[in-house]
């Protein structure tokens, strides 16, 4: 096949919404490098200054300006794959130029390698290869259910052919979209804020309340952006909705964009996900030709079209400005806020910006009602909620359980505990962003005011296991760094107080005395959680606080250890 030509990629995506990412990606393929040519000729293209241009590509992992370029491996070096061997994994593939990259979304598979950019295969300690496994469906329900527990999500997902449009359709698919369109948009939005959906991604901000913004905000067009960067350590839950489940995904946002007017959507989809964005591409293609997307849905004058733009390796575009402004073809660092998406979003419209699993959860709520998702929750909480769970269990995967279960629970019962012959030590929250949990902690409850008084938060519920054979003073130095690694560098209290944190728990440096040690530790972290310009920032130093809370023996054998070394030389 004939490759296009510089004009010819130009002409196909220049004119459409959010044209950077994809120009680069269809460069970066044609020549498995971004050249200087090339940037020259994008510069020119889409009228981006050169230097500006340059800053935004290089700000990403994945876009590569020197052989061997795209065709390197790249092998995941998250906190369960480093367990698994992905370090000796890497020096068996130096030859080929491997490098690492932070955790790829398959920690229920480890080890993934992105094998040219689009195509994933597993990985082994001694170098070999085998193909990936498609992406697990989500584990069963367990006999000892809470009483009346249904799913949400996972309702129809493991029946078959549920990723076409004909097994969405045998399920109930698009049904919640078609009798939406027969009401109000306005009555969509009083639904969805009377299930008291909130964001799953991790905010956790009220998801009617934010419909209801956009819809009566000044400013067209408006837009439905789907985050599903799911750049988090610990976190698979979106791929798998999205690759079994992708029309659930698709009437969702349908359903967001007549709740508030909007006349476009973006699904953000992180680079590591190249089998996801096919399945998304097809799906895409299936509900046009079906007129569920595109003009005249169903025969109206409802118009909304959605496309799919693909990241390119950068954990900060989790954060939903720093999202926008990748879209716009922007260095992606967070803005400051206000002014609030919902009023100056993508293109500085009113702009709805909700995670995968939220928006796969409002078909289910229009079609069976605000009190059916409200009474799914335990006590006096709402709805239910997905959790990744990968490490030291016996059956890791995606559960969704009702907001209110006993972490317990789902870890022993559900998760089928410790390999045999362990116990569970400590497990983090959030991915790496709440930190851990361990001891007496352990007993809260799967919500956030029970997590958040423990010094946690739920987030978007990736939980790391770690049983007694680990060492969590050295997951807290690799979660730091990844942190480190990660940090956009716009504010300074996160860009050096993350290298100072690993400074002092990876190369010894600060005091030597334990007291002083961990205050001048303790010092920096509240620095940074007061300062930092986003989240990233706020929540880094709990890897490290929460670390050193449970387990301060370890670290004051550490510090000793560095001070008596110090002393020798």
């Amino acid at each position: 096949m004939t490759k296009p030509t510089d004009a010819e990629i130009l002409q196909t995506w220049k004119a459409r919404p959010a044209p950077l990412l994809p120009v680069l990606h269809a460069f970066h393929d044609r020549d498995g490098l971004l050249s200087d040519d090339a940037l020259r000729a994008i510069s020119k293209g889409l009228k981006i200054p050169l230097a500006e241009l340059f800053g935004t590509v290089t700000f990403y992992h994945f876009f590569k300006r020197e052989r061997p370029g795209k065709a390197a491996p790249r092998v995941c070096d998250g906190p369960i794959c480093r367990r698994r061997g992905s370090e000796e994994l890497l020096v068996k593939l130096a030859g080929q130029g491997a490098e690492a990259m932070p955790c790829a979304g398959r920690c229920d598979q480890p080890i993934p390698v992105l094998l040219d950019g689009d195509r994933q295969v597993v990985g082994h300690a001694d170098g070999t290869l085998d193909p990936v496994e498609p992406t697990p469906l989500p584990a069963p329900l367990p006999a000892n259910l809470p009483e009346g527990f249904e799913e949400c999500v996972f309702a129809g997902i493991r029946e078959p052919g549920r990723a076409t449009l004909d097994g969405y359709r045998r399920t109930g698919g698009y049904e919640a979209l078609a009798k939406a369109a027969q009401g109000a948009p306005a009555d969509v939005v009083q639904t969805v804020t009377d299930s008291k959906l909130a964001g799953r991604g991790g905010a956790g901000f009220p998801t009617g309340t934010k419909w209801k913004l956009v819809a009566e905000a000044a400013g067209d067009p408006k837009w439905i952006i789907c985050n599903a960067d799911e750049g988090e350590p610990g976190c698979f839950k979106d791929r798998a909705l999205m690759d079994h489940d992708p029309h659930a995904l698709l009437e969702g946002m349908a359903l967001a964009a007549y709740a508030t007017g909007a006349i476009g959507g973006i699904i953000y989809l992180r680079y590591e996900y190249p089998e996801t964005e096919r399945i998304l591409e097809r799906a895409i293609a299936e509900a046009e030709a079906a007129n569920l997307l595109g003009k005249g849905i169903l025969g109206g004058t409802f118009d909304f079209e959605v496309c799919v733009r693909r990241g390119a390796g950068a954990y900060i575009c989790g954060e939903e400005t720093s999202l926008l402004e990748s879209l716009e073809g922007k260095r992606p660092w967070p803005r400051n806020k206000p002014p609030f998406p919902v009023t100056h979003g993508f293109e500085q419209k009113p702009t709805v910006i909700n995670n995968v699993e939220t928006l796969c959860s409002v078909p289910q709520i229009i079609r069976r009602g605000a009190d059916w998702y409200r009474n799914l929750g335990m006590g006096e909480h709402a709805g239910t909620k997905v959790v990744s769970v990968s490490g030291d269990v016996q059956r890791p995967g995606n559960y969704e359980v009702p907001i209110g279960l006993p972490l317990k629970t789902l870890l022993e019962d559900w998760c089928g505990g410790a390999p045999s012959g362990r116990k569970i030590l400590a497990v983090t929250q959030a991915g790496l962003s709440g930190g851990f949990l361990a001891g007496d902690d352990l007993e809260v409850t799967l919500d956030e005011p029970s997590i958040r008084a423990k010094g946690s938060f739920l987030g978007a519920a990736g939980i790391l296991v770690f049983d007694d054979s680990r060492d969590i003073a050295d997951a807290a130095a690799e979660g730091i760094e990844f942190f480190q690694h990660e940090s956009c560098g716009k504010c300074f209290p996160c860009r050096i107080g993350t290298t100072r944190l690993v400074e002092r728990l990876r190369t010894k440096a600060g005091p030597g005395d334990f007291d002083a040690w961990s205050e001048e530790v303790a010092d920096i972290c509240e620095t940074m959680k007061a300062t930092s310009a986003c989240g990233l920032g706020v929540a880094a130093p709990l890897i490290v606080e929460s670390a050193l809370r449970y387990f301060p023996e370890r670290f004051r054998e550490r510090v000793a250890h560095a001070a008596a070394e110090e002393t020798q030389r």
